[in-house]
């Protein structure tokens, strides 16, 4: 039997009186605060005149765009288990997955949003601020945004993780194809593609393995709770202490998730940011005088452990080593030396003035450029084994500098998060009901019981708590399906396999969809645009 509406929640209900006028007073004051922020920052910068300020201006409304369609899919998952067992009224739930994933983005580390950046072809993270890195920034995000919507209008849960990486790889593949022959140019960082690919594959199995064990512990643990479960009965509220659990674990799916997803969002608005006001977001400028004096001490002792000989390469010509040997086209020990050679210079720039926030406008894109190629060369030369004949002390050496490096150019600033945070709640608020329904009553041939609810949440938060350990982007809608369906089946509840199929489907089909999609957005923008 399927999940009928004598005991589906009343999705409808209508909002209390208070709730309008409080959430209009948050979102103006979200927006008043990012306003002055990014006025702060861009008057420290040179003029811009208006090309670039609609260029700024459209990028950035099309970023957000990707994180308001976001919130239709993967933040409403978090929202369903707490509705659906009559822990939380609709709105009350929305409203705690709305504060809880602000919370999640303001805490976020920033490694998941410069690990997705990272699938990027070098040379347009170097030039993101061209006419190639333009066409790459408005391609992917539209693709995404399209993508989202089209699967949202279906009602299916598709992922925005993988909406997002399928356009990046897109955007990867159609750059190398329209590079003439005799040009230098790669597709996509095909290493940090698997690993991201691993993680987007195995987490939703992963989720519905733990879920379900999670699921037959807490009736072994709670056999003399049978209330635990029961399926809610009409529209009563579960027990007091199985409520509180359910609450709880619905704010951690959402912390989760706005930590992680919201990640996204917010590397490819840095990517714009860096790219049209390179002055004010290219460098970490919050960095003290003493960081940025370890930066300089660090880097210097990196170009004497590499190459002695370091001061002896031209630094232009350094760079195209560097270029080329992420791109594969170059290996040896010419690499060693080309770090070795911006490792020196990097230190010497950072003795010269002391913090960022003085290094002239017109070496800062030089400085970042430099500063990436060096961290990303490092962590490739380390996985490839060719520091492997250095001493412990020297690989502490390094590993502290590649930490340096990445704190330099790997930052978010604060009204990035509570842009992104706002986005992802509107969208939340406008398009959670088609992905609920889906989620809270079309998995299972059974209603979902307290436990089923409590161990869905708890197996979500466990595999997104740990991929944002590592860095990794993982998809809250597969994590927490595969987490429902596992108790299902651990409950014998049985599923509905028609819409399983359904979202099966957009699993297989989002990243080819995607990477069309972008491809050709890219090819469009470069030839007519």
């Amino acid at each position: 039997m399927s999940q009928n509406s004598s005991v589906a929640p009343k999705l409808d209900a209508p909002v209390h009186p208070i709730f309008k006028p409080l959430f209009f007073l948050v979102v103006i004051a979200a927006l008043i605060y990012i306003g002055l922020s990014l006025s702060t920052d861009l008057a420290n910068t040179p003029a811009m005149n208006l090309i670039p300020f609609i260029m700024l201006s459209a990028a950035l409304f099309v970023a957000l765009g990707f994180e308001f369609a976001n919130g239709f899919h993967d933040t409403a998952n978090a929202v369903v288990t707490v509705i659906y067992t009559n822990a939380l009224s609709p709105h009350a739930a929305v409203g705690l997955a709305g504060f809880a994933n602000f919370l999640g983005v303001l805490f976020a580390s920033g490694a998941v949003a410069y690990g997705i950046l990272a699938l990027l072809p070098v040379e347009l993270i170097l030039n993101v601020g061209s006419s190639q890195g333009f066409a790459m920034v408005f391609a992917l995000l539209l693709a995404a945004i399209i993508w989202n919507l089209g699967t949202w209008a279906a009602g299916i849960p598709a992922s925005s993780s993988h909406t997002l990486i399928g356009s990046i790889i897109g955007v990867g593949l159609m750059n190398r194809f329209l590079t003439p022959d005799g040009i230098a140019a790669s597709s996509v960082n095909w290493d940090q593609a698997i690993k991201v690919g691993k993680a987007l594959l195995f987490s939703p199995l992963m989720g519905f393995v733990l879920a379900a064990l999670i699921f037959l512990l807490c009736k072994l643990v709670f056999a003399r709770k049978p209330e635990l479960f029961e399926p809610p009965e009409g529209d009563q509220p579960p027990p007091f202490w199985i409520r509180s659990l359910l609450v709880l674990s619905c704010a951690g799916v959402s912390f989760f998730h706005g930590s992680n997803d919201g990640q996204k969002g917010m590397g490819l608005i840095m990517l714009v940011l860096i790219g049209i006001v390179p002055a004010a977001y290219s460098l970490n400028k919050t960095m003290s005088a003493a960081d940025v004096q370890s930066f300089s001490v660090l880097s210097e002792k990196t170009a004497h452990i590499l190459s002695p000989a370091a001061s002896d390469l031209d630094l232009q010509k350094s760079r195209e080593i560097l270029t080329q040997y992420l791109q594969g086209s170059v290996k040896g020990p010419q690499v060693l030396s080309a770090v070795a050679a911006l490792e020196l210079n990097l230190s010497q720039v950072a003795k010269q003035y002391g913090t960022f926030d003085k290094v002239p406008t017109n070496e800062v894109h030089n400085l970042r450029g430099d500063t990436y190629l060096i961290s990303a060369c490092l962590k490739r030369l380390k996985k490839n084994d060719a520091l492997s004949q250095l001493t412990p002390t020297e690989q502490a050496v390094l590993t502290d500098s590649s930490r340096s490096l990445d704190e330099t150019t790997q930052f978010i600033p604060t009204w990035v998060k509570v842009a992104v945070a706002l986005a992802l709640g509107l969208g939340t608020l406008v398009g959670w009901k088609r992905i609920a329904v889906t989620v809270g009553e079309k998995i299972g041939n059974q209603p979902m019981n307290y436990g089923q609810g409590f161990a869905a949440q708890l197996s979500t938060i466990a595999m997104i708590g740990a991929a944002d350990n590592y860095g990794l982007p993982v998809s809250t809608t597969h994590v927490l399906n595969g987490s429902v369906a596992g108790t299902m089946t651990a409950n014998k509840s049985g599923l509905q396999w028609g819409t399983i199929k359904r979202i099966l489907y957009a699993w297989v089909l989002t990243l080819p969809a995607a990477m069309t999609l972008s491809g050709l957005l890219y090819w469009l923008f470069m030839e007519f645009i």
